[in-house]
């Protein structure tokens, strides 16, 4: 199976520690035999937008073909954060306010329909990246992350919801391992009737779901158990009828991914290139 897509790349312009041009992404994706793929920075709240206007201009400037699209990665926050920061009360705060809020707040992503048109974006990548106000115990995550990812399925602007059940700080170890919570000691801590649930909004509401290469399934921090139970949950994912996308979730100054590896760790579960992809934009005459 040869990976030809791609919905999930990060370039300089993002508010994290990514760092690749877009005039690099778009030689190293054609040389990588990568057809159709798609540029996603960070918004986790309005205060992001910025960055999504440098990326932008950016991706504009270097004459992108009809193939090479214009998306966003959002985060699941919640509404209380971003009224809390269109105050104007806080120095800078680029991932959202952390805590603070109460558990079971009302959920929200951090751009609307008019901001989708305003900055010609094509495609919306949705993400479960943090707890939200929940306590750091395993039950508690994990209804939490659940919810979030339910908002993400069946939020009207969002078309790939990304990395369901990534998972990253808390219970790291000294080595930056993860060897037990939330999930990674036995996944199938996580109740299937929540996985059953998800797919089914999945595919009621026509989204897809994001097989994320450098976040979970070659991450080097997480147990090779946890990525073989993984895969087989993607698979069961697929069974029920729920369309997967490829994303690399690309850092790097360069788009180094090990895209045949993916390749191989797929079709060991049964999952065949039939992935979600957008079709080539049509171009503006005259």
């Amino acid at each position: 199976m040869k990976i030809t897509s791609d919905w999930h790349i990060h370039s300089r312009n993002s508010c994290d520690a990514a760092c690749m041009l877009v005039s690099d992404l778009i030689l190293e994706a054609e040389e990588k035999g990568i057809r159709d793929f798609g540029l996603t920075d960070h918004v986790h709240t309005p205060y992001n937008l910025p960055d999504i206007a440098r990326s932008h201009r950016e991706f504009l400037s270097n004459d992108p073909t009809p193939h090479f699209h214009f998306g966003v990665e959002v985060s699941c926050v919640s509404q209380w954060e971003i009224d809390e920061i269109a105050s104007g009360r806080y120095d800078n705060p680029v991932y959202g306010l952390r805590s603070g809020g109460q558990a079971g707040c009302d959920l929200a992503i951090g751009i609307n329909a008019e901001g989708v048109a305003a900055y010609q974006i094509e495609y919306v990548v949705g993400g479960t990246h943090w707890p939200m106000y929940v306590p750091l115990e395993r039950e508690a995550v994990i209804r939490d992350y659940h919810r979030q990812n339910m908002f993400l399925a069946t939020h009207p602007l969002v078309d790939i919801v990304a990395h369901p059940w990534w998972w990253m700080g808390h219970w790291q170890d000294d080595s930056g391992n993860f060897d037990a919570e939330p999930w990674f000691d036995d996944f199938g801590v996580i109740p299937k009737s929540m996985h059953d649930e998800f797919a089914a909004a999945v595919v009621e509401h026509h989204k897809a779901v994001e097989i994320n290469i450098s976040a979970n399934l070659l991450n080097p921090h997480y147990p090779a158990r946890f990525v073989r139970h993984y895969l087989e949950y993607l698979a069961e994912l697929e069974s029920k009828g729920v369309c997967l996308s490829i994303g690399s979730d690309c850092h790097s100054a360069h788009y180094e991914i090990d895209f045949d590896t993916v390749s191989q760790m797929l079709e060991s579960v049964g999952i065949e290139n039939d992935f979600w992809c957008l079709p080539p934009r049509i171009e503006a005459s005259g």
